[in-house]
């Protein structure tokens, strides 16, 4: 599965909708389900997918579907 794919089902969950309703360009604030609470959803799945939290500076840089695609494509950090 491709990242942009895997972003694209994490929005689709978090907004409790279709992946077909997600558009491949989807941005906080442009696309209309994308709201808050959304938002927050989508921050832990994708922590969930990536077996890590997220640095804050991370979860405030999330505004386009890219941005998600570019972490769940990354791998987990080890802790040391």
């Amino acid at each position: 599965m491709s990242a942009l794919v895997s972003a694209k089902t994490l929005l689709a969950q978090a907004i409790n909708a279709d992946i077909a309703a997600v558009p491949d360009d989807a941005r906080i604030g442009d696309f209309e389900p994308w709201d808050s609470i959304a938002h927050l959803r989508l921050l832990l799945a994708v922590e969930e997918r990536i077996g890590r939290l997220l640095e804050p500076d991370e979860a405030v840089a999330i505004e386009a579907l890219s941005d998600v695609a570019v972490l769940v494509d990354t791998k987990p950090r080890v802790a040391g």
